[in-house]
């Protein structure tokens, strides 16, 4: 089974698991903290990978920081469960989809947009309310500053990207005089 497959099943059987306690945001808060602490803490994540460290010390170990986090029983027991099949490396995936499947089932979509110069709060709430409007969604907004696009602003909803910045269009333009 691949690690994308393997991660879709967790992160799908997680949400099923959330969803029967009424606990998803929940349960999504606790996943991002811990996949957030082993990406930081690289030395942590390879203790609990290490094929070389033994189960019974791999096991103490995550007990101590699941109860240090302060998680949820639900969650104490899936990572528990991650552990002993030797998936911790695959918390990361499984948050991504856990987030994308439990935003799918809430009628959310997420968007990033990422624009030349700062946007006012006046322009944010017009560009989530007509993508809004084109999606039938409640759409949650990320917003970035990157002043390499010159001006305008790229934004990225669904795995695609609708790209209306300055440095796209004197690309373009670059191209089609380059052709002749």
């Amino acid at each position: 089974m691949s690690n994308s497959a393997i991660s879709i099943r967790y992160a799908r059987a997680l949400l099923k698991l959330a969803d029967e306690n009424k606990q998803i945001d929940q349960f999504g808060s606790e996943l991002a903290i811990m996949a957030g602490l082993l990406e930081r803490e690289d030395y942590l994540r390879q203790l609990l990978d290490s094929p070389t460290f033994s189960q019974q010390k791999k096991t103490a170990i995550l007990h101590d920081v699941v109860e240090a986090l302060g998680l949820s029983i639900p969650m104490r027991s899936f990572f528990g469960l991650l552990l002993e099949k030797g998936r911790m490396s695959y918390i990361k995936q499984i948050d991504v989809h856990y987030r994308r499947f439990a935003d799918e089932q809430s009628g959310i979509i997420r968007a990033n947009i990422r624009a030349a110069s700062k946007l006012t709060k006046e322009r944010i709430e017009a560009i989530r309310k007509g993508l809004e409007q084109q999606t039938g969604k409640q759409v949650m907004l990320n917003v970035e500053k990157d002043t390499t696009l010159i001006g305008g602003l790229q934004a990225e909803m669904g795995g695609k990207l609708f790209d209306g910045s300055v440095k796209t269009q004197l690309k373009r333009m670059a191209d089609t005089l380059a052709k002749g």
